[in-house]
């Protein structure tokens, strides 16, 4: 008879026992997972509820406290917080999707036979490619329109370079702009040989071009957020900050995601022209779940690659070149002014040690008093000695280690001994600002993050280049990549306190790795791929 009441009671203990435990969406067990919390620490277990982490610890701790319908076993891979992209230009990626694709092309003519391919696939009725770069080619000089000109001389042909801060164009497109010897180029350069256009053109007067090519349908707009989305979930990716967007797209962006029909998380800096700037600081902050308006990005300057950063002195390789300031210290002032006075963030694009120097300093004057305003120096690429200090006043460096890593090979012949020294000083940044927000600025870069992490702790390229590391000095520690990736990048962007860390109470984004991103031997890192990625708890990869 004892026996017989022993067993009922401990029926009755394990049924109550039972019914005790909460129960919840998804429960993920035997993990490794990486919380990026304060203490750096680990758990084994996590339980997930409407999108959101409500235990993370031990499998015990979680299986016997909640139960689920869906358990995942994770049979001990390992998990992180959602990777952030803390500067890209998502959207332009995507439409880069419905475009000629030249990165990776050798010369030109290699640029030509993508274009004809492209042209008998889709035949459109103006062409526009993205992504070439004569550093990587033979002759290292800029192309001309004389290639374009013998191939397609009855159609406009617009061509992107890498870095977004100079375009090649054939005589059609520029007669169709009403480019010719005469025409005036503030902010920018429209390159002459004999008193004719080359067909090369950096920043501002790539305007009078972009204004000619027709408007993308609604269809290829949506497409292209959403083919560039499902490449962001294949790299684990669940946060990206857009640097640089009109209200339009923004919009389009968040009546896709109201319908469920695109679920990334993205981060909108407005494009800053004063009509953006007057409809938001009347609008407002806007958030979603998904969607954070929150913040304006200026453009300081050019490029490096195109000899359109602006430098303090001539540049190494063409003395008689400084690079340009995109417009008047006065107008970039103005326009800091007016955001400093409003809860706005600005993020502002500067690359030569002159734009930062510019930057910088207006940024101290107009931000006297104000405090926690976040604001970022986007790239923050090249600075002078006794500009580093700057950063001690509470402005984020937002950098992307693959651009240090992609322009090794000729960056020092742009800058001279001297100067490459405080170039791509990520670790240095660091100790100043206390934080470093990392991304890639793709398609400017390829938008796998793991070159990113690679770059910044090994400072090599993918193929593994140099032996032993481009100016060791600045690598960052696997650490604190990590953390440039997660929930730096997301206090950089006020959203500490929903993501960036595996927490409780914050979202359950998350990416799945079969293999330990600390612990890989570092040759391995750029092969690892996201076996799955997790948005507030749903699988989408």
């Amino acid at each position: 008879m004892k026996r017989y009441i022993l067993v009922f009671a401990l029926f009755s203990l394990v049924s109550c026992l039972k019914k005790n435990k909460t129960t919840v969406d998804v429960i993920i067990s035997d993990a490794t997972i990486y919380k990026v919390d304060k203490t750096f620490g680990t758990a084994t277990a996590m339980a997930v509820s409407n999108g959101k982490i409500v235990a993370i610890g031990t499998n015990d701790e979680i299986t016997n406290k909640y139960e689920s319908e869906q358990n995942i076993d994770a049979k001990g891979k390992f998990i992180y917080p959602g990777l952030f992209d803390a500067h890209c230009h998502f959207y332009s990626f995507g439409l880069s999707l419905q475009e000629v694709d030249l990165r990776g092309t050798k010369n030109m003519s290699e640029v030509i036979t993508r274009i004809k391919i492209f042209q008998k696939e889709k035949k459109p009725e103006f062409i526009v490619g993205n992504g070439w770069d004569q550093n990587d080619w033979e002759v290292k000089k800029f192309p001309t329109k004389a290639d374009l000109d013998a191939e397609f001389p009855n159609i406009p042909v617009m061509l992107n370079r890498v870095d977004g801060h100079a375009i090649l164009v054939n005589s059609k497109a520029l007669k169709l702009a009403g480019i010719t010897k005469d025409t005036k180029a503030v902010g920018g350069q429209i390159e002459m040989i004999n008193g004719e256009p080359t067909g090369i053109i950096i920043d501002n007067p790539m305007d009078l071009v972009f204004k000619i090519i027709p408007k993308p349908s609604r269809k290829i707009q949506i497409a292209a957020l959403l083919d560039a989305e499902k490449v962001m979930f294949d790299y684990g990716l669940t946060t990206v900050n857009d640097a640089g967007l009109d209200p339009d797209i923004i919009n389009l962006i968040d009546s896709l995601q109201k319908a469920k029909v695109m679920k990334l998380n993205v981060y909108a800096m407005i494009t800053a022209n004063q009509k953006n700037i007057d409809l938001y600081l009347k609008k407002g902050i806007y958030k979603t779940d998904n969607l954070d308006v929150r913040s304006f990005k200026m453009y300081g300057d050019g490029a490096l690659g195109s000899r359109g950063a602006c430098l303090h002195k001539g540049y190494s390789d063409m003395p008689k070149q400084f690079g340009a300031l995109l417009s008047p210290i006065s107008d970039l002032k103005a326009i800091a002014k007016q955001i400093a006075a409003s809860p706005f963030q600005l993020n502002s694009h500067a690359i030569g040690d002159s734009a930062n120097t510019v930057l910088l300093k207006i940024y101290k004057e107009v931000l006297a008093g104000k405090k926690d305003r976040r604001w970022k120096i986007e790239h923050a690429q090249v600075l002078r000695e006794e500009d580093f200090d700057y950063f001690k006043l509470g402005i984020i460096p937002s950098v992307q280690p693959a651009h240090a890593t992609s322009d090794m090979y000729w960056a020092e012949e742009r800058l001279g001994k001297k100067r490459i020294k405080n170039a791509y000083a990520y670790k240095k940044l660091l100790q100043k600002a206390g934080i470093v927000a990392l991304g890639t600025d793709f398609p400017v870069e390829e938008v796998n993050p793991m070159l990113t992490f690679h770059a910044a702790v090994a400072r090599k390229d993918s193929k593994n280049y140099p032996k032993g590391g481009f100016q060791m000095e600045n690598a960052l520690s696997r650490e604190e990549t990590l953390k440039g990736m997660t929930i730096w990048a997301a206090y950089s962007n006020f959203e500490e306190k929903e993501k960036g860390s595996l927490e409780v109470g914050k979202w359950a984004d998350f990416v799945v790795y079969d293999k330990d991103l600390m612990k890989i031997n570092e040759n391995q890192i750029v092969k690892m791929k996201a076996s799955s990625t997790y948005l507030k708890g749903y699988k989408v990869k």
